[in-house]
């Protein structure tokens, strides 16, 4: 890390994300903290932050990027009837914290979490601040399922998910991704490929059209978030709606 810029204070800007490592794969910056500012900032650069507890704060910017544009999300038939039937409830920006602290909660076959302590006050803060959402996947009042991530203009740049339940973070972003194409939303940021995502349609694009589509999308007006239930987008009588001529 020695050869890392150091953000040594508020002001030190990021360097650019084309000076990102190749090895590992988009490590950027290292230092600085976690204040508002400095994460708004980082996210409308295309750069996210991504440590252990015991590091600084590592910043980074891979290329490739893995992205979900909303209309190409992909649902199979299992999840369609997990949407429709199992009975979840899913809202938006009623339980903010409690989806982060679900996230960075344990997980089969992974030690520890990168969600310390420090990113939950950090991103508890952008969400009083209006920046940061959350969407919370319900079933009998507790919560099953969840995810969390930042809004910039017409571009959300997911940092996590968690399930308790069968399919219960896709259905919250299956919710999410159908809210955001009604909000003309043009891209979902997953960040970095995996499995789960790319099931769902995740693909992988160039750090450079990344970037490009982030410059646009981020300068958009912010629609309204506003904290409530979602309805469900595949429910049969909303669908006969929306199909009819």
């Amino acid at each position: 890390m020695s050869d890392l810029p150091w953000l040594t204070s508020e002001d030190t800007p990021f360097p650019k994300v084309t000076e990102a490592w190749k090895s590992p794969n988009g490590l950027l910056a290292v230092g600085g903290s976690l204040s508002a500012k400095r994460l708004i900032s980082a996210y409308q650069q295309g750069i996210f932050p991504w440590y252990s507890d015991g590091q600084p704060v590592l910043w980074w910017s891979p290329d490739p990027r893995f992205v979900l544009y909303p209309e190409r999300l992909k649902m199979s038939r299992s999840l369609r009837q997990s949407t429709r039937n199992r009975g979840y409830r899913v809202s938006i920006d009623t339980a903010f914290a409690s989806v982060v602290k679900a996230c960075a909660g344990p997980r089969v076959g992974v030690d520890g979490t990168w969600i310390t302590s420090a990113m939950l006050h950090a991103y508890v803060a952008l969400h009083k601040a209006g920046v940061a959402h959350s969407v919370e996947t319900w079933q009998d009042d507790n919560l099953v399922g969840g995810l969390y991530g930042v809004s910039l203009g017409r571009i959300f740049c997911g940092e996590s998910m968690f399930s308790k339940q069968t399919d219960a973070s896709k259905v919250a972003l299956v919710h999410l991704a159908h809210q955001l194409r009604a909000w003309d939303f043009g891209l979902i940021d997953c960040q970095v490929p995996t499995e789960h995502l790319k099931s769902l349609g995740a693909e992988s694009v160039s750090r450079n059209t990344f970037i490009q589509e982030l410059q646009t999308l981020s300068t958009l007006p912010e629609p309204p978030w506003q904290a409530g239930d979602l309805p469900n987008p595949w429910s049969p009588i909303r669908v006969l709606v929306e199909n009819h001529p």
